[in-house]
């Protein structure tokens, strides 16, 4: 499945950040907010949506999915990895962190939507 990956569009704020992920048939809306004096991850959201903009609801009906627990912390080990000396000098897989990236959100698409 072919993917664009676009980290930190540009109408991002400091304490708000916006990824995406584009596939063939959808896209991956992320959200990220900051909180606290020396801006901490605090909470993650995602929505699904169609190539048209069309939100597409979960599988219970709600539309948001607030990343928590366990599913956090990996998040932020991924996302960490984009921020690391490594991969802004090229020394390790571009390729590969952006996949893992990719894959942690499929999965989690996955399991919550019913794609047709």
């Amino acid at each position: 499945m072919n993917y664009k990956l676009e980290l930190r569009t540009p109408d991002s704020q400091p304490k708000l950040i916006f990824h995406a992920i584009t596939f063939d048939s959808f896209k991956v809306n992320i959200v990220e907010r900051y909180c606290g004096v020396k801006p901490l991850l605090c909470d993650v959201l995602f929505r699904v949506r169609t190539l048209d903009d069309q939100i597409i609801k979960r599988r219970d009906g709600h539309v948001k999915i607030r990343i928590k627990d366990e599913e956090l912390e990996t998040y932020q080990r991924l996302l960490k990895v984009f921020k690391s000396y490594d991969y802004k000098n090229r020394l390790i897989s571009r390729r590969d962190a952006e996949q893992d990236f990719v894959h942690f959100f499929l999965r989690m698409v996955i399991m919550n939507y019913e794609l047709n």
